[in-house]
């Protein structure tokens, strides 16, 4: 997490060095993003990078969560627009992810976080694998979703139900960048694959 300094920045210079690093997350993956080009973007001397994070992996990760964060809220406010319909919502939100890899840095950075992923990178992105995250996230957005047309007995069911969905759009997103899938092709399987689980795969 960022070091105190860099909340003490006005919104504009946090913005111009948060803007530097995605700048360089873009062009290129953790791994061989440099800070020299992070402080160049950012036209901040480097000494000060560190008064402000500790390495480029705090900053990265910040930045990831920022991302996951943005993300969360814009399905909140999606399920609140869709009077709570959770798998309406679910696809409205997968579209807008989508949608948003049209443009070019999009692309990329989405491209260079997914193709080079880690458990440090998927447990900050991925709420589900931090039991915690995910309970806290759970508990943010339960009492909007419209349950009664859901087949469950319980908050557990639903909690499990959110975990499994939300995994499986995570996961179809780095499909689509493994396999450069369109967004038809990558939005077609996602709503096939909801389809599934709606109808159950069992026979009765």
């Amino acid at each position: 997490m960022p070091k105190q300094t860099f909340f003490n920045l006005s919104s504009e210079k946090r913005q111009t060095l948060i803007q530097a690093a995605k700048t360089e997350f873009t062009r290129v993956s953790l791994y061989e993003a440099s800070i020299a080009n992070i402080v160049k973007e950012a036209e901040i001397p480097r000494g000060s990078f560190y008064q402000y994070f500790e390495d480029k992996d705090d900053l990265y990760f910040y930045l990831l969560e920022k991302q996951g964060e943005d993300q969360w809220q814009k399905f909140f406010q999606i399920l609140h627009e869709n009077d709570g319909d959770y798998f309406v919502s679910l696809i409205k939100l997968y579209e807008i992810i989508l949608i948003s890899t049209d443009d070019e840095e999009e692309r990329n950075f989405y491209r260079n976080v997914f193709l080079n992923m880690n458990y440090r990178t998927e447990e900050t992105f991925n709420y589900n694998i931090n039991y915690e995250k995910s309970r806290k996230k759970f508990n943010q957005i339960k009492d909007v979703i419209q349950t009664d047309t859901l087949n469950i007995s319980n908050e557990d069911d639903l909690f499990h139900i959110i975990q499994i969905t939300t995994t499986l759009m995570f996961q179809n997103i780095i499909i689509k960048f493994a396999h450069k899938l369109t967004n038809e092709e990558a939005f077609r399987n996602y709503q096939q694959q909801l389809a599934l689980l709606k109808k159950g795969f069992v026979k009765k």
